[in-house]
């Protein structure tokens, strides 16, 4: 799961691969539309939620939303998604590699749910068995047509899988 050189492409297709047939942590804690369903998570599961104005107009939402098809949200220092051309459909396999504490992980996602319309685009995935977390993240963009603002949000239910992660979980 860790290492300390970054994962090479053929050590990337075969962890997609593999992943394909695996279990999905799907616990359902997510809404695309309206976010965290319930109210009292599991033990060990934690909540973070963030929103943010990104632009305004229909050119803005626009641009938004093909940033999200370039995985635009992902080019972070630290994390990057390692099959760009994966298109947002369900039952797409995500693959995130991340640099961590000097150590590489590649972290594989499935698609569960996606939404488009005129004025909100966006997606759930779930982790996998072959990512550090359990749990669901939402990406989502929003056109509110009544103020012409674009927002972003981007909501998560996790824990860590191993409890040894437990010491370097965010």
């Amino acid at each position: 799961m860790f290492s300390l050189t970054r994962p090479t492409v053929t050590e990337i297709e075969n962890q997609i691969a593999a992943a394909r047939d695996l279990l999905v942590d799907e616990p359902g804690f997510l809404s695309l539309p309206y976010g965290l369903r319930a109210g009292r998570l599991a033990y060990g599961f934690a909540h973070d939620h963030s929103r943010t104005l990104v632009g305004q107009g229909d050119d803005a939402f626009a641009a938004a939303k093909r940033a999200f098809e370039r995985w635009a949200m992902f080019d972070l220092d630290w994390v990057s998604v390692s099959n760009p051309k994966a298109l947002i459909v369900p039952g797409q396999m995500v693959a995130a590699e991340a640099r961590t504490l000097g150590l590489w992980s590649l972290n594989l996602s499935r698609i569960a749910d996606v939404l488009d319309t005129d004025d909100l685009f966006g997606f759930i995935y779930a982790a996998t068995q072959m990512h550090v977390e359990q749990g669901e993240e939402r990406f989502l963009l929003e056109f509110d047509t009544a103020t012409g603002d674009v927002w972003y949000e981007l909501e998560a239910v996790s824990c860590p899988r191993h409890t040894w992660l437990v010491w370097v979980y965010p």
